[in-house]
């Protein structure tokens, strides 16, 4: 029997030996660090900038580095305006921010491949971020009689792919004050240390040396339970440098953001679950910005899949495209500060007041789905009574939310695991089997002896939450990312199957131009199995590999030497 999976019609020999494939040096070890000039800065950082003020020309970006960085005109444009509060603001001092753009243009190249494999054992809310960037801004604003203006007006920011917000808010108070006391050469000094980090590998505690001190992370695994990482510090290990452990490095203070709005917590879980479209308007950047994160967080362990602005203004690219009165506003959450927007966005479904912006509170009509969980409005409202910490006070929201979202997500985990054909029909006689499509109406009627009513003890309409979810972003996200995984795995499946099989059987019975197909076939998933990362043991890939070469060294040495050549094996 034919290798139907492998194997195709052709019989021309010619034909089939100009498919041979190319040796493939780019193809990712996952052990392999960056090594080149700053590619280790690069798996951390895009560029560090820095915006200051000019009377003529308004902000302006002054000094990038490194001075190789790519940055679009647009890309700068948005930086500038972004890296400083409204006017309004009023911001004296210095103030921490951050806001989120859309990358230009997908410039990929050979380290975002390795990028991609340090990413692929973080939770989906902590991988990096493939079409926008994250701008973390360090802005201080000081008076100064010596300028013209009366005020010294300067921003550094940080633009990176990756969501770790406390964590690069903490490197930019060490970086930032210093540069703004001693200039460019701190700067490159800082930079310097950066590119001498370790990769960004989740489940490993990494020591991260800068202006001279170290910081300790340890960036969270998808095994992690939520909530629980922890610094890990091996027992010979001594310090000789000032060292800071940094507890977590993405987590925002909930309860501070959303403590004048707690009681409307459920709903705006509700809210984001669905994808709806949400403003947040603030008296500050950092109010806004903080907000925003807090609420995409809302769903976590979920992957929030709509497009969020933690700081937005009216200079922004997507101005036109959110503000429209044209069509129905766009599944987004925009954190905004200027306070036209109040007239600007007066017809969004969902307004969050906060801070200054009086009166504070959720401006909707929306109804909920599941009825409102007065036992967690009691436990907050025993916090602040007794004065908690915001840090235990936080922890109780976030556990709550947690739970929340786990009850709701469990019960279509289990759904479209079963899906999955079994194990016992993945032969290597044939093409792996294809998954069994979703259907709404099959999930909703597991939902009534395996549905949330399980884990939570909420009551409310789950089926009619479920229906709107299924329309949503999220879901098409959260089911894309599913499907992915569960093809890879079958992928996997199917080469372990190839691997256990008697390939050397098989040929004996085929002809020389179904071998030659069946070897560049095999070799053609073996790049495949590297370049998608897929689940599968390395062992696994080396028998494959040895397949591939006994299976050449059976046929005649004229096809031997072609096959071997350009690196094949």
């Amino acid at each position: 029997m034919a290798l139907q999976a492998l194997t195709g019609d052709s019989d021309d020999l010619e034909e089939l030996l100009q498919r041979v494939i190319p040796n493939q040096d780019y193809l990712c070890n996952p052990d392999r660090s960056p090594s080149l000039p700053w590619d280790r800065f690069a798996a951390w950082v895009h560029c560090i900038c820095v915006v200051g003020f000019d009377l003529e020309l308004g902000q302006a970006v002054e000094v990038i580095y490194p001075p190789h960085a790519k940055l679009s005109d647009k890309e700068k444009t948005s930086i500038c305006y972004l890296s400083f509060p409204d006017s309004n603001s009023g911001c004296l001092g210095d103030t921490q921010f951050c806001f989120r753009i859309r990358q230009s243009s997908n410039r990929r190249n050979s380290l975002d491949c390795l990028l991609d494999q340090y990413d692929r054992d973080a939770p989906v809310y902590l991988k990096k971020d493939s079409a926008h960037y994250y701008g973390y801004v360090y802005f201080r604003q000081v008076r100064d009689k010596t300028l013209k203006r009366g005020y010294f007006q300067k921003s550094l920011v940080l633009l990176s792919k990756l969501p770790y917000v406390n964590f690069f808010h903490f490197l930019l108070k060490l970086i930032a004050p210093e540069y703004f006391d001693k200039s460019e050469p701190c700067l490159e000094a800082a930079c310097n240390d950066i590119d001498c980090w370790p990769a960004p590998i989740p489940g490993k505690a990494l020591n991260l040396p800068t202006m001279g001190i170290v910081i300790k992370v340890r960036i969270p695994t998808l095994q992690d339970k939520p909530g629980a990482t922890q610094i890990i510090q091996s027992e010979d290990e001594i310090d000789t440098q000032v060292s800071f452990a940094l507890p977590n490095i993405h987590e925002v203070d909930l309860f501070r953001c959303f403590c004048p709005i707690f009681f409307h917590i459920q709903m705006l879980w509700e809210l984001v679950l669905l994808g709806e479209p949400l403003v947040v308007m603030a008296p500050s950047p950092a109010e806004s910005s903080e907000t925003v994160l807090a609420l995409v967080c809302c769903v976590s362990p979920l992957k929030y899949c709509s497009d969020f602005r933690p700081y937005f203004t009216i200079h922004d690219s997507e101005f036109k495209e959110y503000t429209t009165r044209t069509q129905a506003p766009p599944s987004v959450i925009l954190g905004v500060t200027n306070p036209f927007f109040a007239k600007t966005l007066q017809h969004w479904p969902h307004i969050i007041r906060i801070g200054d912006m009086k009166p504070a509170g959720v401006y909707t009509s929306y109804k909920t789905f599941l009825s409102r969980d007065e036992e967690i409005i009691k436990q907050v409202q025993k916090g602040i009574q007794q004065k908690r910490p915001s840090e235990a006070q936080s922890a109780i929201l976030r556990r709550y939310l947690l739970e929340l979202t786990q009850s709701f997500i469990i019960p279509l985990e289990r759904y479209v695991a079963s899906l999955m054909p079994l194990q016992k029909s993945i032969s290597p006689w044939k093409s792996p089997p294809q998954l069994k499509p979703f259907s709404e109406e099959e999930f909703m009627k597991t939902l009534e002896k395996a549905g949330p009513q399980l884990t939570s003890r909420l009551k409310g309409d789950w089926i009619g939450l479920y229906r709107q979810f299924l329309k949503s972003p999220n879901f098409d996200g959260w089911f894309r990312s599913r499907w992915k995984e569960m093809t890879q795995k079958l992928e996997a499946l199917h080469l372990e199957a190839l691997c256990d099989a008697d390939l050397l059987m098989w040929i004996q019975k085929h002809t020389e131009v179904e071998v030659v197909d069946l070897v560049l076939k095999l070799k053609e998933k073996l790049v495949q199995a590297k370049q998608h990362c897929l689940p599968i043991k390395q062992n696994t890939l080396e028998k494959l590999q040895m397949h591939i070469e006994a299976i050449i060294l059976s046929l005649p040495e004229d096809l031997q030497s072609i096959l071997l050549k350009n690196g094949t094996t």
